[in-house]
């Protein structure tokens, strides 16, 4: 098992911060929208670097999206922020319309994904985000693993023309990835090579499967662990080699299991060459108050979730 090391606890909405600003340095074209809630959007700086290009819309998300989609028509490359909750399920009628049928270039950017958003709650909360937006014809839809890669997939969605929904979180989570990676769309991070199961993670679990992976060495298992950053386009042909060599696989998301990364994977090994699959997501249930920590416990999303499903699949190889 390759040993990842810790650089630092950072959440990855100050990802999004960190690279907005700097992309507000290197493109003029950059605009951003927020909903009221610029400081836990982390927008803070670009709004003090660039005030003439940045926008308040208020608590009126819609707005913004009709307000971002305009934006685009004119030439600039809008990035919308507020809550993933507020991002999309509630409007998400203006972003089908506006944004995704039109094919406007405009960049969803979404924090406080999944049940990590904690004490919030489940009216705060979204599980369903992902395949809301995966479902929308050329839609990009991107869920970051840390602080750096939450950075450069904010700076690299710029030079994609089109929609994008860039999902991240609130929490301080661990560091691991490169600052000076490059981040390419539709392209995994391939993190630790083995022969017995596929590990495919995304998001906050990526950092959970790699302690997992490190579970499993010591069991003797040795698991190909590969974050999935992109989960639409997604990497097909990554996913089907991982799966051919290792027999089974199990993915791993804070998301529900509906409409997820693990549906995306399923349906590419049903079409292509079946293997068995076993899920570590959130099983048809709403969210609620609790920290971080405790909620992934509570709804299965924790190391020991990921370990147990692979001695599961396992069995079924």
């Amino acid at each position: 098992m390759v040993k990842i090391e810790i650089l630092d606890q950072k959440d990855t909405r100050s990802g999004f911060g960190a690279g907005l600003l700097e992309l507000g340095k290197k493109n003029n074209d950059v605009v951003a929208l927020c909903a009221d809630l610029t400081g836990s959007l982390k927008m803070d700086a670009f709004k003090r670097e660039f005030p003439e290009r940045f926008f308040q819309a208020g608590i009126a998300e819609a707005n913004m999206i009709g307000m971002a989609a305009g934006l685009a028509t004119g030439g600039k490359i809008p990035y919308t922020g507020t809550f993933a909750n507020f991002s999309t399920g509630r409007v998400y009628d203006q972003i089908r319309q506006s944004v995704a049928y039109s094919g406007k270039n405009v960049k969803i950017c979404a924090s406080h994904a999944g049940v990590t958003l904690g004490e919030d709650g489940a009216t705060h909360q979204i599980l369903e985000d992902i395949g809301l937006m995966k479902m929308l014809p050329g839609m990009v839809v991107i869920n970051t693993c840390d602080y750096n890669q939450t950075k450069a997939a904010t700076i690299a969605i710029a030079e994609h023309y089109g929609p994008v929904y860039l999902r991240f979180g609130r929490p301080k989570w661990p560091v691991f990835t490169s600052p000076e990676q490059k981040f390419e769309i539709g392209k995994v991070w391939h993190i630790n090579e083995g022969n017995d199961v596929s590990i495919f993670c995304t998001g906050h679990l990526v950092w959970k499967a790699i302690k997992a992976g490190e579970i499993l060495a010591d069991m003797g298992i040795e698991a190909d662990i590969i974050n999935i950053h992109t989960i639409k386009p997604l990497d097909t042909v990554a996913v089907l080699k991982s799966a051919a060599k290792t027999g089974c696989v199990v993915t791993a998301e804070e998301h529900l299991m509906n409409g997820g990364l693990g549906d995306s994977i399923c349906q590419l090994l049903a079409l292509n060459n079946p293997k068995p699959v076993e899920m570590v997501a959130v099983n048809d249930k709403f969210g609620e108050s609790g920290t971080p920590d405790e909620l992934l416990v509570k709804y299965g999303l924790d190391t020991s979730d990921i370990v147990r499903a692979v001695e599961k699949v396992l069995k079924r190889k």
